[in-house]
């Protein structure tokens, strides 16, 4: 055995509680933000001793990313996370561990993303990681069957390739001798990327031997034509092995000519020699994702909604016995009015433990199986993973506004201690904000939440950034965000103030639908209404020096504020909002969203150009920075182009910024930094906010 662990000497990650901010803290800056590292997935040993999980890093010069794992002692107080598998320049990522405790995960190491494994003795030796396949096509990820002894492996793989990649990516677009592609059929183009017709997201199952992958495999999808996992967001949560390894569950939604407008993912189940695929949700026509069987097999535990076309419909989870038919299984959940997130099984089977935004938080949750009793795990924050033990204690990770994500452990009496603080260091050097929740009367009387974050100890009178969240059917709650981040909008001398107006998540499935047809409606009232309570509530904000800011929905409402409320703001930020719902309707990619929100297809609505903002361009005067990517393809950059050549043709102080390589969010770490210097610059500008360096 050889020693493949070090201490993470460059910033230590350190356990317990929180490290106390240094008398010389200061304010947070959009370079740290940019380079604070990014914990991602967890896995737990089957002894239960050991988390795994990768971290991502950031070299504050270039900015380039790359990701490492780490072992972390969970039963050992004060003990240190160790990294592993040290191989200068190469990501490690997305570790799971085998029954028999080895560690399988993906690497670039050979050149192209595959399967590696490592073996784990006691104390800290690993032995040399072995490349465990080595397959044409890149490994997108996997998942381990209970004994270990077979695996299932997805990745991007042509419909007629027999093996997990071929010669050729099936492209039927590209019929040549030139550079174009011909389509016959929506999707053209999905989220940043043009379709590849005839090639999909295919899941192969393979033997494992001897730590390595086995034969060729088996194609699972038999004469299914589609995505498992689903474009653009699925992952390995919507696959899972069935308990004793027959076969594999997953969930897919079948490709043709009416998948840009069908929301109807089902859960399908395949032999693990690829034969007898069976739709296992055919009866329901809406999203049935999340597949997870109990340990013993008995039960099926997924996440059905019930409205075809409607991808913000509530997540009720649903349960189906062993050996019985689809139309007895139950909605577990049906009597609670949230939407579950994720699913996972406690290992005595009586309990699932879910994840679901409620007001401004996304906890865990423990239901009771038999009864449906919900029973809230986690306190304040934004909980991601979670991985139940048999002591009955919860491993999970979490952010909030304040931290980034962390690695927590909840023992059975409710005890929750910090495991990682892997920003540590550089957290005790940037000064913490005060967040305070609020509420009012919104739109109807109904109530309505918001937060109003600051720099802690500011003096004196602060500008408001007023946030504006995107979704429409999302909530700017207590969680962390690269892109969007309050701390570090707070830092800048801001008061920031967030508003989750109707149509936001977390306050019922009838507070969510509330913003169909309505989009000009009634958030924009409860925007208004949460303005003038923030200033009422806090009366540190100058309420006469504000600029609004918004991306994708928050920037449609960016744009209908410059015609519905001109006289508020100093200024405005619009991050790829829509302009002209016509052009979006149109033009869009996942047609079910803008058919669903705004009443069926542009030439069939009763009132089409009621909430449309390019109708009320003659009230326009407030300065505004337009910022889009050319890879958008949710909302093409064009409805940032058009507001901006309205704008400048009507001498209205106006600026665009175009990220060629970005989609519709800034990823890429300069593009992070530039995009909050030219933000902050612009409010700045135009609210003069003073007393804080940027």
């Amino acid at each position: 055995m050889t020693k493949f662990f070090k201490t993470f000497t460059a910033a230590l990650l350190v356990t317990g509680t929180i490290i106390p901010t240094l008398a010389s803290a200061k304010p947070m800056t959009v370079e740290d933000l940019a380079t604070l590292k990014r914990m991602g997935s967890v896995a737990i040993s089957p002894d239960e001793k050991w988390a795994a999980f990768d971290v991502t890093e950031t070299d504050p010069e270039s900015y380039d990313r790359s990701s490492a794992l780490y072992l972390l002692d969970v039963n050992t107080a004060d003990a240190v996370p160790l990294r592993i598998v040290d191989q200068a320049g190469k990501s490690e990522h997305s570790p799971a561990f085998a029954a028999d405790g080895s560690l399988y995960y993906l690497s670039d190491a050979s050149g192209s993303d595959q399967l590696w494994h490592a073996d784990i003795a006691a104390g800290t030796d690993v032995g040399s990681p072995v490349q465990a396949s080595d397959l044409k096509a890149d490994v997108a990820g996997f998942k381990l069957s209970p004994t270990g002894e077979k695996i299932a492996l997805w990745g991007d793989i042509a419909r007629d390739c027999p093996t997990f990649g071929c010669a050729t990516d099936g492209n039927r677009a590209k019929l040549g001798p030139g550079t174009g592609r011909e389509y016959d059929e929506l999707f053209i183009r999905h989220w940043s990327s043009w379709e590849t017709p005839g090639n999909y997201s295919r899941i192969f199952a393979f033997d494992l031997k001897d730590g390595k992958i086995a034969g060729d495999g088996a194609a699972l999808d038999g004469d299914l034509v589609g995505d498992s996992p689903s474009k653009p967001f699925g992952g390995g949560e919507e696959i899972t092995w069935v308990p004793g390894e027959e076969g594999v569950f997953f969930a897919l939604r079948i490709a043709d000519r009416n998948e840009p407008k069908s929301t109807n993912l089902d859960i399908y189940g395949a032999k693990a020699d690829g034969t007898e695929t069976v739709n296992y949700t055919d009866n329901n026509e809406a999203t049935d994702t999340l597949p997870a069987f109990s340990s013993d097999g008995e039960w099926l535990a997924w996440a059905a909604m019930e409205r075809p076309g409607y991808e913000a419909d509530r997540l009720v989870v649903k349960l189906r016995k062993k050996g019985s038919d689809e139309d007895e299984a139950f909605a577990l959940t049906k009597d609670w009015d949230r939407s579950v997130g994720s699913i996972a099984w406690t290992p005595d089977d009586k309990n699932l433990i879910v994840t679901a935004q409620d007001v401004l938080d996304h906890p865990a949750f423990a239901v009771d199986i038999e009864t449906g009793k919900v029973t809230r795990l986690t306190g304040e924050g934004n909980v991601g993973t979670t991985i139940p033990l048999q002591d009955g204690s919860l491993i999970y990770t979490m952010n909030s506004i304040q931290l980034p994500t962390d690695l927590y452990r909840r023992a059975a009496d409710g005890t929750v201690t910090q495991l990682t603080n892997i920003n540590g260091r550089e957290l005790a050097a940037i000064d913490t904000v005060d967040i305070q929740r609020f509420d009012f009367a919104g739109a109807n009387g109904d109530q309505v939440w918001g937060q109003i974050i600051k720099p802690a100890g500011a003096t004196g009178k602060l500008p408001m950034a007023f946030l504006v969240h995107g979704g429409p059917q999302g909530s700017f709650g207590n969680s962390w965000s690269t892109r969007w981040n309050p701390k570090v909008m707070a830092a800048q001398g801001y008061a920031v103030v967030t508003v989750d107006f109707h149509g936001s998540t977390g306050y019922g499935q009838k507070f969510t639908d509330s913003i169909n047809l309505d989009w000009g409606g009634k958030p924009l009232e409860d925007l208004k209404l949460g303005y003038a309570a923030a200033v009422r509530i806090d009366k540190q904000i100058d309420g006469e020096r504000s600029c609004a800011l918004g991306g994708s929905y928050g920037g449609y409402m960016m744009n209908w504020i410059a015609g519905n409320w001109p006289d508020r703001f100093d200024c405005l930020v619009n991050h790829a909002g829509v302009f002209d719902l016509r052009a979006m309707a149109l033009s869009t990619e996942e047609l079910w969203f803008d058919q669903w929100d705004h009443g069926g297809t542009w030439w069939t609505r009763t009132d089409p150009e009621k909430w449309n903002p390019v109708n009320k361009i003659t009230n326009w005067k407030t300065p505004t920075l337009f910022i889009h990517g050319e890879k958008d393809f949710r909302i093409p950059y064009t409805q940032s182009i058009m507001p901006f050549t309205v704008a400048q043709e009507m001498d209205i102080p106006s600026k665009l910024l175009i990220f060629p390589d970005e989609n519709h969010w800034v990823l890429k770490g300069k593009n992070s930094v530039q995009w909050y210097r030219t933000v902050f610059d612009w409010m700045g500008k135009w609210t003069k906010a003073e007393g804080v360096e940027n």
